[in-house]
């Protein structure tokens, strides 16, 4: 019965809530975000995001691994990043308002990540230890951010939850409240956002998402296959960090290789509009 009123509640809600835009036109077509994330609230979600970010970077500044202001990784980094921004409202348009961050961490992990908010860092095992090109760390950066423009963090956290504690969000959900249950589940329960795995197809949609941001950009997504060559001859015995739930490397070429005529044609438009200037 639960279990049946639970379904119920779900499907009403889901039935009245907004999908988030999906772009149209040229570029790659990924469809519609998940209406299940926005049973977590973006806002909490967010301000989550922010104060794990922030205790990462004060944790490597107390190892003497924060880069610093004046770092050529760092300031590369972020070069990068104003290059590809502009493209990220085009997925999400609530990615207008935040509070942008990039940041570089000495450690050998060969590992990336964007949490939701757009708080992004790189370790130097993955752009120094791998020797990544501009356009190689662009399609790593694109990826990441992909997965917070389509929320991915809060579709897994709202998928887990739902599992976990159906109960009691149908309660809420049926009473009138604001599913507050599934925020106090998820957040205050404490959801490590820096460990959070993301299902496969994310991790194919992240790539798609990061290929085309970086086309736009005027980033060679054709890069994506060298980086995934790259990351393959890393890969001995045991898979880094950064390739843990990701797709097997053959495959995301072979992914990378079908969709190259849907990005090729944004790049060379913005590299001849570069060159006009």
């Amino acid at each position: 019965m639960k279990k049946s009123i639970f379904s119920c509640a779900l499907l009403m809600l889901l039935a009245s809530t907004a999908l988030a835009e999906s772009p149209r036109g040229d570029g790659v077509q990924v469809g519609e975000a998940s209406s299940l994330r926005k049973l977590v609230p973006a806002e909490q979600l967010e301000k989550s995001a922010a104060q794990q970010y922030l205790e990462l970077k004060q944790q490597a500044a107390e190892q003497g691994a924060l880069a610093p202001e004046n770092h050529p990784q760092l300031i590369r980094l972020r070069d990068i990043a104003k290059r590809l921004l502009p493209f990220a409202p085009r997925f999400n348009s609530a990615a207008s308002k935040w509070r942008w961050e990039v940041n570089l961490v000495g450690s050998k992990q060969l590992n990336a990540f964007c949490m939701p908010g757009g708080k992004i860092a790189f370790y130097t095992g993955l752009v120094d230890g791998l020797k990544l090109t501009d356009d190689e760390i662009a399609i790593v950066m694109g990826h990441e951010i992909a997965h917070a423009l389509r929320e991915h963090a809060r579709e897994r956290i709202a998928k887990t939850q739902l599992t976990n504690g159906a109960a009691t969000i149908a309660s809420e959900l049926l009473s009138g409240t604001r599913y507050g249950g599934l925020a106090q589940l998820g957040l205050r329960g404490g959801a490590n956002l820096l460990t959070l795995k993301f299902s496969r197809e994310d991790e194919s949609e992240a790539d798609l998402v990061g290929l085309d941001m970086a086309a736009r950009a005027g980033f060679d997504p054709r890069a994506g296959i060298s980086l995934w060559q790259k990351m393959g001859a890393a890969n001995k015995g045991a898979p880094p960090q950064w390739l843990s739930t990701h797709p097997a490397g053959s495959n995301r070429i072979a992914e990378i290789e079908r969709h190259l005529p849907e990005v090729l044609p944004l790049y060379q438009a913005a590299r001849a509009n570069t060159t006009k200037r």
